[in-house]
Formats: structure tokens, sequence, C-alpha cells
């Protein structure tokens, strides 16, 4: 890929990204910048806290708590699994497993 392929399609993953994020973003679990580089990080250790200890305990940042789960943190505010997960993973080339266990949103 040349420089300019690069750059153009850096362009539009932080286009896309910047137009689905949640309306107020400093509700988000962790910023933005970082969300966008660790957060299957995060669902991972989310996922064998509940799964393979049964912890389901709230998490707590910046006072404010969040459940460990996919469908009742981050859909609440990333409503939209075609214009959220999709656009930005199918632009950055990352095949999703998350909907082979959970159910994917409705559109």
């Amino acid at each position: 890929m040349n420089g300019n392929n690069k750059s153009i399609k850096t362009g539009l993953i932080l286009f896309v990204l910047f137009l689905t994020l949640p309306q107020d973003a400093n509700l988000c679990v962790l910023p933005a910048e970082q969300m966008r580089v660790e957060h299957m990080q995060l669902l991972n250790v989310w996922r064998d806290d509940v799964l393979r200890t049964g912890d389901r305990s709230l998490i707590e940042i910046d006072g404010k708590r969040y459940p460990k789960s996919l469908q009742n943190a981050c859909m609440k505010c990333h409503t939209s699994k075609k214009e959220f997960c999709d656009q930005c993973h199918i632009n950055t080339s990352v095949t999703l497993s998350c909907w082979d266990c959970h159910l994917s949103p409705i559109e």
C-alpha cells in the first residue's frame, strides 16, 4: 500500500470513529484513544472474569460503575453494530468473534 492509500485509509477510520463515538464520550470506560487500541484486551478480561471465575462485580472508573458486559456496557452507547463495530473492523481487516456467542444487536 502506498503512502497516499495508507493516509486515506487512516483518515477514513478516524472519521468513522469520530462519527460513532457516544454523545458523551467522557462516559466511556476508558479514553477513546485507549479504547481504540485496547478494547479487545478489556473485553477478554471481562469475559474471563465472568465466564471462568464467575466474577460479575461492577468495575468503577472515575466514579462511574460499569458491568463487565459487551451488551450491557459497550452497546448501551454504541448501539449500532453495523455503524460502530463492523465499520471499523472492516476498515482494519479484523474479523469479529464477539457475535459467535453474543446476540447481534438489531441494526
